[in-house]
């Protein structure tokens, strides 16, 4: 018999967040961005809910990151007063909104181009000025210009442009990237220098860089967000421990067709198909050995075939996904827990926020 408060009387597929874990995550990350120097400017894609949000801030973070605008309208809309959108704002559809936003908190953006740094110029004349920061290509080989000498020519645009205000640097690096980095940050910052530019602000980040933040000297502050849940692909990079997870996925096994096969209630709907590098689709906790070998919508097929002990028809399991981001943004609610004594369903506020 479960006690009357157990998640396992929870109905599945079920998110499942213990806060204790995040709590003692947010702790460690914070003492570690402290020492390292750095100031933390937690990614909330990984929680998307804004009391968690508010957790990290209460730690010591000085602000969060978003992508979208319609994601940070959820976080101003609940008091987060510093936000930076580490994402191309692009289109004259989306600049109302991300006007209102201004308007209302502490805002910082990103541009990459002359066009996208226009868009925004022609938005913000006669506005209250948006700070813009220039994203930098230091190895991640997504968004950013390629050297030193772009990102000085686009600083020069914002600093002329009446609506905006120039920020400093950006970049999301390659993981183990940080002398990349410095190497990029400096070279820029001294051509900003000699052209009497200020870049108050050089900011770095990702969780596969976490933990060598402090390599980056140049950088002032890093961006992170996984590290709030943590999950398998962080366990894998050697961050964490599994122990170290604060998302699991609650599953029914629904069916047993074979003496090695399970079938469970959380398919791609709940797990998510983003593998990350790994064969499988999760770690299975109750059963470490079994093998989550395929996904289709509502069904995750379990190869128990190295399993010594076998779930039965009615078991519930817990799953630490690949990738914990992803499982966020399918989910309107995520159950909280302590140690396994539920506490509260809670929204993901800014779930499906991706304009």
């Amino acid at each position: 018999m479960t006690e009357n408060n157990s998640i396992y009387n929870l109905s599945t597929p079920v998110v499942l967040i213990d806060e204790n874990i995040v709590d003692a995550n947010i702790k460690r990350v914070q003492s570690y961005l402290d020492q390292a120097g750095k100031k933390s400017r937690p990614h909330i894609k990984t929680h998307k809910i804004p009391r968690f949000a508010q957790k990290q801030l209460d730690a010591g973070a000085i602000g969060i990151t978003c992508q979208k605008v319609s994601e940070a309208q959820v976080f101003a809309d609940a008091g987060i007063k510093d936000i930076m959108l580490t994402f191309n704002i692009v289109g004259a559809e989306k600049m109302e909104p991300l006007r209102k936003l201004n308007e209302q908190v502490t805002l910082s953006v990103v541009a990459d181009s002359a066009t996208t740094i226009d868009g925004l110029a022609a938005a913000f004349e006669g506005q209250k000025p948006l700070t813009v920061l220039v994203e930098c290509d230091t190895g991640g080989g997504r968004c950013g210009v390629q050297s030193p000498a772009q990102a000085l020519e686009l600083a020069k645009k914002i600093n002329a442009a009446p609506g905006l205000t120039f920020g400093g640097l950006m970049t999301y690096p390659s993981p183990n990237g940080e002398d990349a980095v410095d190497q990029f940050f400096n070279g820029t910052k001294a051509l900003l220098d000699e052209s009497g530019i200020a870049c108050p602000v050089l900011s770095s980040g990702g969780s596969p860089s976490l933990f060598s933040a402090e390599k980056a000297k140049s950088a002032t502050e890093h961006r992170a967000g996984t590290y709030i849940y943590n999950d398998r692909s962080l366990v894998r990079a050697g961050h964490c421990t599994f122990d170290d997870c604060a998302m699991t996925i609650l599953a029914t096994v629904v069916s047993r067709p074979t003496d090695d096969r399970a079938v469970l209630d959380a398919g791609s709907k709940a797990l998510t198909s983003d593998l990350l590098g790994f064969s499988d689709f999760g770690y299975i906790v109750d059963y470490p050995e079994a093998v989550i070998s395929g996904l289709s919508e509502e069904h995750a097929v379990v190869d128990l075939s190295a399993c010594k002990d076998k779930p039965q028809v009615g078991d519930k399991i817990r799953i630490i996904p690949n990738h914990t981001c992803v499982v966020s943004n399918l989910m309107d609610q995520i159950a909280l827990h302590r140690d396994g004594k539920f506490i509260e369903m809670v929204d993901v506020a800014a779930r499906g926020k991706v304009w």
